[in-house]
């Protein structure tokens, strides 16, 4: 039977795991949107969506990097991100007012998966997990009140 350390820790690799899954996943997403978005807000938000898919690319290098940091292999294929993001993908080309309404969505979403490592972190007294997890949260819900912004 696995310690409540080694167990502790599996649940914030675990959590980790599934944010940056989702951090990457919500990276493809905002960045394909940046390339295919049209119409009258079309600088603002072209601008926009580089500014939030840059950041994320650093976020994930950062969650990766963690998970190394504390042991683990970091998980770096789309078939594994896509088996545990709960972000999920995006077909097609949507309007600029449904790539803002689903990436408020995503950026709630991803805000809430880095309160899982929050909780799981905390459990195990990991505070530089929980400190990657406060940072998240900020950066993601910063975002989607930007993001919303052009929907008022």
């Amino acid at each position: 039977m696995a310690s409540k350390k080694t167990k502790a820790s599996s649940e914030v690799v675990g959590a980790l795991e599934r944010l940056l899954a989702s951090s990457y996943t919500l990276y493809l997403k905002t960045h394909n949107f940046h390339w295919n978005v049209t119409g009258p807000m079309f600088t603002t938000l072209h601008t926009l969506f580089e500014l939030e898919y840059t950041e994320l690319a650093l976020a994930v290098d950062a969650i990766a990097e963690r998970i190394r940091s504390v042991g683990h292999p970091a998980p770096g294929t789309y078939s594994a991100f896509q088996a545990v993001s709960a972000v999920k993908e995006r077909g097609g080309v949507p309007s600029a007012k449904e790539m803002l309404k689903e990436l408020v969505r995503d950026q709630g979403i991803v805000a809430d998966t880095a309160r899982e490592v929050l909780r799981a972190a905390a459990a195990a007294g990991d505070d530089a997990s929980q400190d990657l997890a406060v940072q998240r949260i900020q950066v993601h819900e910063k975002n989607a009140w930007m993001l919303r912004s052009h929907l008022d």
